[in-house]
C-alpha cells in the first residue's frame, strides 16, 4: 500500500462546489455508512440554501474551498464544466500529491484535469442524475498516477449512490450518451406509456403509477436476474397474445433503431462540445 493511502475510518472527503450532485453523493456516503457526515465538507460562499442543506445533515460547510482542500484527503470536484480549471488552478499549491482528486465535470479531460493540477493523481467520474435517489450509473477513468486502491476507493465512494462501471477515457463520450442522457430518454417513455394508458382508459395518476413503477420492475429483471433483455422479452411474449401485437407496432415505429440513433446522437454531440 502506498503512503497516501489513508484506511477508511479516517478517510475525509471534500467537495469543491455544493450542488445537486455533492449532495446526493455526500447524503449516499452517510447513508450507506461509509462515512460518518463530519468527515466530510464543502465550502458555500454566498447561497445560504446551499449552506443549510449540507448543514443538516452534519457535513462542515467552510467559508472557502482552501479550507476544504486543506481538510480533505479526496477533493472532489462537483462544479460545472466552465469553471473546472479556474477551480482547479487557484487551488493548485495546495492540491499536493498525497491528495487524490476525483472531477465529475462532463467533458473536461484527464490531461487536462492533470495539467491544471500539477500532479496526475487524478480520477476522471461521469456519474448521472439517478445518483440522487441512490440509483445512479457512475463510469470512471484513473489518471496516470492514480492506484488500483485509489479506484477501489472511489468506487466504494460512488457505490453508495448506484453502480461504479470503469473504461478507458476514449469511451466517455459514448457513456455520456447513454448513461449520461439516457435518464431523459426514459422518462419520455414513461410519459408516452402513461399517455398510453391514458388513451386506453385508465386515470391519469393510475397510469403515471403503472408506467414508472414497470419501467423500474423492468430494469430490475435485466438487473438482479442476469438475463438477456431478449429473452426476458419472449418470456412475456406469448403467440398471438397482447405483447406481441404491441411489440409489433414498436418495430414498425422503429423503436429500437430509434434508441440507439440517440445514444449515438448525443454521444457524437458529447464529442462536438469536448472539441470546442
Amino acid at each position: 500500500m502506498e503512503k497516501h493511502q489513508i484506511p477508511m475510518e479516517y478517510l475525509s472527503v471534500g467537495f469543491i462546489g455544493a450542488g445537486k450532485m455533492a449532495e446526493s453523493i455526500a447524503r449516499g456516503i452517510v447513508a450507506s455508512g461509509l462515512l460518518p457526515p463530519h468527515h466530510m465538507s464543502t465550502a458555500v460562499h454566498s447561497n445560504l440554501d446551499r449552506h443549510d442543506v449540507f448543514q443538516s445533515f452534519g457535513v462542515n460547510v467552510f467559508s472557502s474551498n482552501e479550507e476544504v482542500v486543506e481538510e480533505s484527503d479526496v477533493v472532489i470536484f462537483s462544479v460545472k464544466p466552465q469553471v473546472v480549471k479556474k477551480a482547479i488552478t487557484e487551488l493548485r499549491s495546495k492540491l499536493t500529491k498525497d491528495k487524490l482528486i476525483v472531477s465529475v465535470a462532463a467533458g473536461i479531460k484527464l490531461k487536462d484535469l492533470q495539467e491544471w493540477a500539477g500532479h496526475d493523481r487524478v480520477i476522471r467520474v461521469m456519474p448521472n442524475t439517478p445518483a440522487a435517489v441512490g440509483e445512479g450509473a457512475s463510469v470512471m477513468s484513473l489518471g496516470t498516477a492514480a492506484t488500483e486502491e485509489d479506484g477501489a476507493l472511489v468506487a466504494k465512494l460512488f457505490g453508495s449512490v448506484g453502480k461504479m462501471f470503469k473504461a478507458d477515457e476514449k469511451m466517455f463520450d459514448a457513456v455520456t450518451g447513454l448513461s449520461g442522457s439516457g435518464p431523459a430518454y426514459i422518462f419520455l417513455a414513461i410519459e408516452a406509456l402513461a399517455d398510453g394508458g391514458v388513451a386506453a382508459g385508465l386515470p391519469r395518476e393510475l397510469a403515471l403509477g403503472l408506467a414508472s413503477q414497470t419501467v423500474l420492475g423492468a430494469a430490475a429483471m435485466v438487473s438482479k436476474t442476469g438475463k438477456h433483455p431478449g429473452v426476458l422479452k419472449d418470456d412475456v411474449t406469448s403467440p398471438g397474445g397482447t405483447t406481441i401485437a404491441g411489440v409489433h407496432e414498436l418495430e414498425k415505429g422503429s423503436f429500437r433503431a430509434t434508441l440507439m440513433n440517440a445514444v449515438v446522437a448525443a454521444a457524437n454531440r458529447s464529442r462536438q462540445l469536448s472539441q470546442t
